[in-house]
């Protein structure tokens, strides 16, 4: 059977990571998706919590499964005998940051490739730190993350963001300089 990696830490998982891990699951024979954790990484969520969301958003899609690591990813893929990494793109920048990682991973596992499939327009501007300032700040993020993890994000932040609305700072009155 033929086995593809889909790395990523999936903090949160966005809309953009669901399409880009059900484009692949119609792909190739097998999918294993890495739960990523860099120990000198700040995450809002922890590795399980990831791990948890991530196994749940792929419960539907029978040959998805899902694995946490800590560790280089051209490891685990040695490990387990996959040669392939699958990777979402957003835009131009996003690829010159791919390419510079499959050119990485390939000097560290000669075998390795990496294919690259561009995500669908309409989750182009999906970032997972800029949702997670908007559900900070208070700001709905329900078309932008699957369900459980805009219940996620409340649970972990609050309703408002763990805030109370914007605070006001008095600026300069006319003519005060």
């Amino acid at each position: 059977m033929f086995r593809v990696l889909l790395p990523g830490t999936f903090d949160p998982p966005t809309n953009g990571h669901l399409d880009i891990l059900q484009r692949a699951s119609r792909l190739f024979e097998a999918v294993v998706v890495v739960v990523a954790v860099h120990p000198g990484k700040t995450n809002l969520f922890t590795g399980e919590e990831r791990f948890g969301m991530m196994k749940a958003l792929s419960a539907d899609l029978p040959n998805v499964t899902v694995s946490l690591w800590d560790g280089l990813i051209v490891s685990y893929a040695e490990q387990h005998g996959i040669r392939m990494i699958v990777r979402g793109v957003r835009a131009l920048s996003d690829f010159d940051y791919e390419f510079e990682l499959a050119a990485m991973n390939r000097s560290l596992s000669p075998r390795m490739e990496t294919v690259l499939i561009p995500t669908d327009q309409k989750y182009s501007v999906l970032r997972s730190s800029v949702i997670k300032d908007i559900a900070r700040f208070g700001g709905t993020v329900n078309s932008m993350v699957p369900p459980i993890v805009a219940e996620a994000l409340r649970r972990k932040l609050g309703p408002a963001g763990g805030r109370d609305g914007g605070s006001a700072r008095p600026g300069p009155a006319p003519g005060d300089s």
